[in-house]
């Protein structure tokens, strides 16, 4: 069962920290621009926040195994399609495929172990999932460099299908298939589809300057806040707002989230594309974050002990801060242990020291009849934030690019500039565009820093101190 719910949710998350490095690879070998790059990762990380909870509720209503192994199955298939994709249109449309297939694993593993273990031993099955799949994480990254380096960027999507093979099997020969919950309401597909229609309007409005798009996107978000009010088994109740603690920690989810993501996005590119790192150097370069965040959480969990959530809440996302500021820092060239491991290493306490806190006031802020539904709202949040996040980033770096060039050579016309843009892409080495596109990166982890600030501000302002 342990291996079923930690190969199953690896999968998902592994493609979330692998398939970021190897993308200057693939950008290279479908000759892609980088608005087609973001939409490889937004089309994953739209189908799989839109879908969460939604896929959850599935769960309940069929059974967990049964949408557990028909995710798998479409994992699968889709992450076949992605590593024989003859170009990079066809490669979003199996990211797309591949993110209901994750929306559907990462629900419901959990869910597996929920009916399969006693109360007794579900928190130790749990904590046992949570650092298997943290570990996973961590190798993402490394792993994701080396086969883009060393083999091809479609092995980062093709080795998930020996995966799933075994993790199907395992799921039908040892889970049993467990009975729908009585009395369970029906999915609120109109809620996920308001959802759905919304937040692909908006990204692809914000992606491809299409404002009237974007508009669309945002009257169909404000159309599902509305209907939510009035579903009598909404997707998304509510009335769990009313909790000021809820509240609080879904905006500095949204905040550090969107700030995380969107960075991380960007500094593969900044690392091989610029800078001149191999795929597999870049992988390593953020293995020191993701391994801080596994081992330490458990530390920062214990610090409960002796302080207050709040604390840990302000004073975290404000080193994560720092940590950003810090990437801010380095221009062209110098030694990774002197430019970029620093900051690495600052982001990487300021994490492990808020996620367990987050986490906990997430679950302690509503009754416990509806942890569930909390946890499961705050996930699907960080997801959302970090898809409206690229889209925003991708724009402000651009737009400081172009300024940037501009002002570098005078006179450069509108199709000039467009022209260096694409040839930073296809590896031009033009001194210039090179430090274009580090003034633009400067400007997206200043933009970094600053949401993690609002996120401290955040806790500040809603997260109430705990009662002794």
């Amino acid at each position: 069962m342990l291996a079923v719910a930690i190969l199953g949710s690896s999968m998902a998350f592994i493609d979330g920290t692998a398939v970021n490095v190897a993308l200057p690879a693939l950008q290279s070998s479908l000759k892609a621009s980088l608005l087609e790059v973001q939409w490889v990762v937004e089309s994953y990380t739209l189908f799989l926040g839109a879908l969460l909870l939604t896929c959850g509720s599935l769960g309940d209503l069929f059974g967990p195994r049964k949408i557990f192994t028909f995710g798998v199955v479409l994992f699968a298939a889709a992450s076949a399609w992605c590593g024989v994709s003859p170009d990079v249109h066809q490669l979003i449309l199996a990211r797309s495929v591949q993110g209901i297939g994750a929306s559907m694993l990462v629900p419901n593993s959990l869910a597996l172990l929920s009916v399969s273990f006693s109360r007794k031993d579900l928190g130790v099955a749990i904590g046992i999932w949570s650092g298997a799949t943290s570990i996973t994480s961590a190798l993402g990254p490394v792993l994701g460099g080396w086969l883009a380096q060393h083999a091809s960027w479609r092995w980062v999507f093709a080795i998930n299908v020996p995966i799933a093979f075994v993790v199907f099997v395992l799921a039908l020969w040892r889970i049993p298939n467990s009975a729908p919950k009585a009395g369970r309401a029906p999915i609120d597909w109109t809620g996920t589809a308001l959802a759905t229609v919304g937040l692909g309007g908006l990204v692809y409005g914000l992606l491809q300057s299409s404002w009237l798009i974007g508009l669309c996107g945002l009257v169909a978000l404000i159309g599902f806040v509305v209907a939510q009010s009035r579903e009598r088994a909404p997707m998304l109740p509510l009335t769990l707002f009313r909790s000021s603690d809820f509240s609080g920690t879904s905006l500095l989810t949204f905040f550090l989230y969107g700030a995380l993501s969107g960075a991380l996005f960007f500094l593969p590119l900044d690392l091989v594309k610029v800078q001149g790192y191999g795929e597999t150097a870049a992988g390593l370069a953020l293995l020191p974050l993701i391994l801080l965040m596994a081992f330490l959480s458990r530390w920062s969990a214990r610090l409960l002990d002796w302080l207050d959530a709040r604390i840990l809440l302000i004073v975290g996302p404000l080193i994560v801060a720092a940590g950003f500021g810090l990437l801010a820092v380095p221009g062209l060239g110098g030694s990774y242990w002197t430019t970029f491991f620093p900051a690495v290493m600052v982001l990487g306490f300021g994490m492990a020291a808020t996620v367990a806190p987050l986490t906990t006031t997430v679950m302690r802020s509503v009754d416990q009849s509806r942890a569930g539904i909390a946890s499961g709202v705050n996930n699907a949040l960080s997801r959302i934030a970090g898809l409206l996040s690229i889209a925003l980033f991708g724009l402000l770096l651009k737009a400081v690019f172009d300024r940037h060039y501009a002002a570098a050579n005078l006179g450069a016309s509108a199709r000039e500039i467009e022209l260096q843009w694409s040839l930073l892409g296809a590896g031009g080495s033009e001194l210039a565009v090179k430090q274009s596109f580090v003034a633009g990166f400067r400007a997206v982890m200043w933009l970094s820093t600053a949401l993690c600030v609002a996120s401290a501000l955040t806790s500040m302002a809603f997260i109430k101190k705990a009662r002794k």
